[in-house]
């Protein structure tokens, strides 16, 4: 959602703030005072390209900001971390609790009087594509410059895939074509291999055979290395060992030894302290003699244990030579045993791959034709929830167009299934493709998507985009919007919809009714339309006027090259309701102004 506009030196607007309402906020003016500005300003932030032109006379630079508040987790914020600019850990010590979860996005572009434009998010410079594809998630703009976006057949496709709340589907195909393009790249590999593949096969094969003759065991070359250790200095670990346990407990070395060890002084120290029967620092004492004679008792244990063990003196050579053959194991395949043997085993699963017998062709080209029935089937099932949808969209659509002054229009969405056995696509040289040939499938399924239009009765069908005035066009675009509101924004109002040239060519109860139509959009989503109809403004929760302001007048009478300023504000109250006059009659007459109040009170859904 759009919290707040900000422009400087664009145009005739030297500074101005707009805070648009959460729901339907209405742009008013007179003709030329500068509404397209504020446009403007909303399309720099989206990432169009920047005119000189438009920066306002004298000023060195132009100069737009929107905040937009957004959920943390939304494709705008997830954009903007993965471009660096948003810490995915900050958060607020003392959150609002309306306001968890939320993020705000600050979108800028500074254009100078000469030299490039500059895009800024959240205070870092970026390239203006980044700017553009965050902004496309937060606003659409729905004017005459603007409605080319729907015209592409991916673009057609995404907006009836939203309709058609398909997600299901369009995921279990993605995951079935991917297993088609695996097996397609499989089937290529063994059925074009060079003299460099064969040599790399032959390879493989002789690298196995050599680990496996080895037959290594993780681990195995330390623990080796730790045995040979010991037997290179079995003497003196002996003569070490002993003189600890003679010190310890003489009777692991002697058994008829008298003399007196750690262990046995450490147990009359701790009987002594046990006479005193004065408790307190004596039995302390007692117990924690106690406990390390335990861990003493253990160390004498262990070390017994190494006296007993014999070390083969005798088997070094062959230790020897088993850490050789390891070592050259880990030193062609390693650094590890443990990566030789994931080696070995990743070269079995390529030497499959890589085998371009008939007979692993014919199982390849098997298993082949099983991933490519499993995508069709896919397809198809994705293909008739796409069929219902279209049906369903293009009849809500045109019963919207009717109530907008526009019957007799009406939107057809054509679903067409590629045929399986004509026009099929051949290779360089005219043959038909066989391994990488996924007719009539491709990344998104078996359908061409086609949205076509007829703006007036007698009209033939023409595609989209191509058909229509600019606001013949967006209240086609605010029809389909609403027939899809729900979907598209699930209750959240993180997407902003802007309409410019909407009533154009519209009045009376139509008027009224396209602008019960955009307040009914802005239920479930933030509306912006600049408007000339009072019909219109009237159901905005917001409204602002843009007109030649006090600085305009001042400039005036600065001389012949004085520039015309415009400022714009927002009406409330009584304010309102003489700018509604004014649209409605062009003067603030009583009987204008009563007609005005009626109007705003009747304007309610």
């Amino acid at each position: 959602m759009l919290e707040e506009l900000e422009v400087r030196n664009l145009g005739p607007i030297r500074s101005a703030v707009l805070t648009p309402d959460k729901g339907m906020t209405a742009i008013t003016g007179e003709t030329g005072a500068g509404k397209s500005m504020l446009l403007s300003a909303i399309q720099l932030i989206s990432g169009a390209k920047a005119s000189v032109g438009r920066v306002s006379a004298g000023a060195e630079s132009a100069w737009a900001q929107g905040i937009f508040d957004v959920d943390e987790n939304g494709n705008a914020a997830g954009l903007a971390q993965d471009a660096g600019v948003l810490d995915a850990d900050s958060e607020e010590t003392d959150p609002d609790p309306d306001e968890i979860g939320r993020r705000e996005l600050f979108l800028s572009r500074t254009v100078p009087a000469s030299g490039r434009s500059r895009a800024v998010l959240c205070g870092h410079s970026v390239p203006r594509s980044v700017l553009g594809n965050v902004a496309a998630e937060l606003v659409t703009i729905h004017g005459q410059a603007d409605q080319l976006r729907l015209a592409s057949p991916a673009r057609q496709r995404e907006f009836l895939d939203m309709a058609a709340d398909d997600g299901v589907e369009r995921a279990a195909y993605r995951q079935s074509w991917e297993q088609l393009q695996a097996m397609d790249q499989r089937l290529n590999t063994v059925t074009n291999q060079e003299a460099s593949t064969r040599q790399r096969a032959d390879y493989l094969r002789e690298s196995i055979e050599q680990i496996n003759k080895v037959d290594p065991k993780p681990g195995e070359d330390e623990e080796l290395k730790g045995k040979r250790s010991r037997v290179e200095n079995s003497a003196e670990i002996a003569q070490g060992v002993g003189s600890a346990l003679s010190a310890l407990d003489a009777s692991q070395v002697d058994s008829d030894s008298d003399a007196q060890g750690a262990s046995d002084a450490i147990t009359h120290a701790i009987q002594a302290l046990r006479t005193i029967h004065v408790g307190g620092a004596f039995g302390e004492a007692a117990d924690r003699l106690e406990s390390l004679n335990a861990d003493l008792s253990d160390i004498v244990f262990s070390l017994s244990n190494e006296v007993d063990s014999d070390e083969d003196v005798d088997g070094l050579d062959a230790i020897n030579s088993r850490i050789h053959e390891l070592d050259e194991l880990t030193r062609r395949w390693g650094p590890t045993l443990e990566d030789v043997i994931a080696w070995r085993d990743k070269a079995a699963f390529e030497i499959e791959d890589l085998d371009a017998s008939p007979e692993k062709v014919e199982e390849i080209k098997a298993q082949r034709k099983q991933a490519f029935d499993v995508a069709m089937k896919s397809a198809e099932a994705l293909s008739r929830k796409r069929k219902l949808a279209a049906t369903a969209l293009a009849n809500t659509v045109t019963k919207e167009l009717a109530a907008l002054a526009m019957a007799g229009s009406g939107l057809e969405i054509r679903v067409v299934r590629r045929n399986v056995a004509s026009n099929k696509p051949t290779g360089k040289n005219g043959e038909t493709q066989t391994a990488s040939d996924t007719w009539p499938l491709d990344a998104n399924g078996i359908d061409d998507i086609e949205f076509l239009f007829t703006p007036f009765p007698g009209s033939p069908q023409l595609p989209m985009g191509k058909s229509a005035s600019g606001g013949e066009l967006s209240r086609l675009m605010l029809a389909l919007e609403l027939s899809v509101a729900e979907k598209r924004t699930s209750g959240s109002r993180d997407m902003t919809f802007i309409f410019d040239e909407v009533d154009a060519g519209v009045g009376g109860k139509a008027a009224v009714e396209l602008g019960k139509r955009l307040s009914k959009l802005a239920q479930t989503s933030q509306v912006i339309v600049v408007t000339h109809l009072a019909q219109v403004a009237s159901w905005a929760d917001t409204q602002f006027v843009v007109s030649k302001g006090k600085a305009a007048a001042k400039a005036k009478n600065a001389g012949p090259k004085a520039t015309v300023e415009t400022t714009v504000n927002e009406v409330t109250g009584d304010a309102r309701i003489h700018e509604i006059a004014r649209m409605l009659s062009g003067s603030e007459s009583a009987t204008s102004l009563t007609h005005a109040k009626e109007l705003l009170d009747e304007s309610r859904l």
